[in-house]
């Protein structure tokens, strides 16, 4: 055995860990509510059916605060985050119009778990599919705060709390009781 193979395996393994070390401490962009390119613009086309079979376009709530969800029953965190979101609907549903974009592959799943665990908002199934791509949905939980101009005000990365909504829509200039 070279004498030299104990220290070059050190030298890799003390390397491996500085990597290590750097992803496990490091903030990506992606945990910024501000990171998506959609922030600052027109919020993209949103509409279609919902479970119920009424129709919802983003474009009628002008004039108020909606917070765009894109959720699926198979996403842990999605499922976590949802009594959050019953909490915020529950408090600010008369100032904030909250929606769910369900995943398109499992309409009846999501239906049955809105039934099941309970929300009262109302939730795209047909128009999804486009909505997900349009928004650039890249991981479950994202949602999108929605200004009353149109404007998409902040992308939320992974699952939140009904006080993370309130406080980013306070920080955002919105005046909610």
């Amino acid at each position: 055995m070279n004498r030299r193979t104990p220290i070059v395996a050190g030298i890799v393994g003390v390397a491996v860990l500085a990597l290590v070390a750097v992803f496990a401490i490091s903030t990506g962009s992606e945990e910024r509510p501000d990171a998506s390119p959609l922030v600052g613009g027109l919020t993209p086309e949103l509409a279609g059916s919902t479970f119920d079979g009424r129709s919802f376009d983003i474009d009628e709530h002008r004039g108020q605060w909606v917070v765009v969800n894109f959720f699926a029953t198979w996403c842990p965190p999605c499922v976590e985050e949802h009594p959050e979101l019953i909490a915020f609907d529950e408090r600010f549903g008369e100032q904030v119009q909250l929606v769910s974009v369900a995943d398109p592959t499992e309409i009846d799943q999501a239906e049955q778990f809105f039934i099941d665990e309970g929300g009262d908002w109302p939730v795209l199934t047909e128009g999804a599919e486009s909505a997900s791509l349009d928004f650039g949905v890249k991981k479950l939980p994202e949602s999108y705060l929605v200004d009353p101009m149109g404007t998409v005000a902040a992308k939320i990365y992974g699952g939140v709390t009904a006080a993370e909504l309130a406080e980013l829509v306070r920080d955002r200039g919105g005046d909610l009781r």
